[in-house]
């Protein structure tokens, strides 16, 4: 969790807005309940809106499948990055490249993300 608010940080500081969308069901997974997302979010010293995807229709809008799934859009709103934080992942493995820093640097210089993107793997959004 370090690294993904560090390197959201890094965001802000680019003049990048972020926000973290949680769409877990709730009543089936009461741990993932709004109360906690709130500890959650002030335990990792979150500077980005956490927000309750309560109807899980930003999810399925975006066709989002796991957590956490990253998006980044030009100036102009056009999705130009679905992918990772990193190649570190869950698996533990040595940081060799911030994907997503990375592909915003390339967002911010030239428009448009990198062709060759890496889907994230993490736990599956819980659906009702």
């Amino acid at each position: 969790m370090d690294r993904l608010v560090s390197d959201i940080e890094n965001l802000q500081k680019k003049g990048i807005g972020c926000v973290a969308i949680m769409s877990n069901d709730v009543e089936k997974y009461p741990e993932d309940s709004f109360d906690n997302m709130k500890k959650f979010s002030k335990d990792n010293n979150f500077t980005f809106p956490y927000l309750y995807d309560e109807t899980q229709e930003v999810a399925k809008a975006y066709g989002a499948v796991c957590t956490p799934d990253f998006f980044g859009y030009n100036k102009d709103l056009e999705l130009q990055y679905r992918g990772r934080l990193d190649n570190s992942g869950i698996s533990g493995e040595p940081l060799k490249e911030k994907e997503l820093l990375k592909a915003f640097d390339q967002i911010i210089n030239e428009g448009k993300g990198p062709k060759e993107q890496k889907a994230s793997m993490g736990c599956s959004i819980k659906w009702k």
